[in-house]
């Protein structure tokens, strides 16, 4: 089986952002980088184009309000924090002045899923949720840091909003080679190839899955690994694809709420397709606050850590 990732080497995904988008300021003039006091990644625009960079302070609300405004007169704004507080304490700017006109403001941050041993108040879980929900917003969960870059330089033509979830994005492994991949937004990336079963994920347990399907290979079992990094619009036709390639099993495995995030899209695509499925596993955490804990410790203790991945992988590969 052809190995179509690399393991080992890691790299920062804010620093990606900030690079990029001081690049970007290079070639899109109404370019503007907004940030609710966390702009530390941000020096490179901030330096070049201190005319279009603001720092609000610890205001999520303002920073949105003021990227719309930027908007309707003809600027692309990006606004730069911490998703559990730009998706919760910013949720009806975003709804009213950036969903509800069809503006082209970016909404990209870290702490995405149970990362960054900061709480339950410091998690953002329920953001996938809220921003699916939200008419005209684009959605995206993105595990490999330089899919970043990608995804911001194609977000320049876009017409509408777009929101990018990133884990803690100091320390992030490179997942695919540059170029390997045709990587466009509304498509899913078929990370590895495989005919038993296919594990769909996103964002910060994609890495993961690729590791439950080294696992089940020496079993004798082929997994397809799915990064669906943009959850809305989501790619129905390669759901469909995969039912019909890998026996109509599908475990769904997220770092979210186990409903209403990715396995919830899945699941519909599913029903309005009218799509038959012999298994359906969802691996993501249950209604319950996190509590305190790193990353993986978190998703072991709540079940969707490598070891329950690898279980409901068995499970769906079991059933008839």
């Amino acid at each position: 089986m052809p190995v179509t990732f690399t393991f080992g080497e890691f790299l920062g995904a804010r620093s990606v952002i900030g690079s990029t988008l001081a690049e970007l300021g290079e070639t899109h003039e109404n370019l503007w980088v907004i940030t609710p006091d966390i702009g530390a990644t941000l020096v490179e625009f901030r330096d070049k184009f201190p005319e279009r960079f603001l720092d609000v302070g610890l205001a999520e609300q303002a920073s949105v309000g003021i990227a719309a405004g930027l908007a309707y007169d003809g600027n692309i704004p990006v606004v730069s924090g911490m998703l559990p507080f730009l998706s919760m304490r910013a949720l009806e700017q975003i709804r009213t002045d950036v969903c509800y006109p069809n503006l082209p403001v970016k909404i990209i941050g870290t702490h995405g899923g149970l990362v960054g041993n900061g709480g339950s108040t410091h998690y953002a879980v329920e953001d996938l949720a809220l921003m699916c929900a939200l008419t005209n917003m684009t959605v995206t969960s993105i595990g490999d840091p330089l899919m970043v870059g990608e995804i911001l330089r194609q977000s320049m033509s876009m017409q509408g909003p777009l929101y990018i979830r990133l884990a803690v994005g100091k320390k992030d492994k490179v997942l695919y080679e540059p170029g390997q991949h045709d990587i466009r937004i509304g498509k899913g990336i078929v990370a590895r190839e495989g005919t038993d079963v296919t594990l769909f994920t996103h964002g910060t347990t994609v890495a993961q899955a690729l590791d439950a399907a080294d696992e089940l290979e020496r079993e004798g079992a082929s997994v397809r690994v799915v990064d669906m990094f943009t959850l809305k619009p989501i790619d129905a036709d390669l759901i469909a694809q995969c039912a019909e390639e890998t026996g109509g099993r599908f475990v769904v495995l997220e770092d979210h709420l186990a409903y209403g995030g990715l396995a919830s899209r899945v699941a519909d695509v599913v029903a309005d397709r009218g799509i038959h499925l012999t298994a359906f596993e969802r691996l993501g955490i249950p209604q319950v606050y996190a509590g305190f804990g790193e990353d993986e410790q978190l998703r072991d203790k709540h079940g969707y850590g490598l070891s329950a991945t690898v279980s409901a992988l068995r499970r769906a590969l079991a059933a008839r």
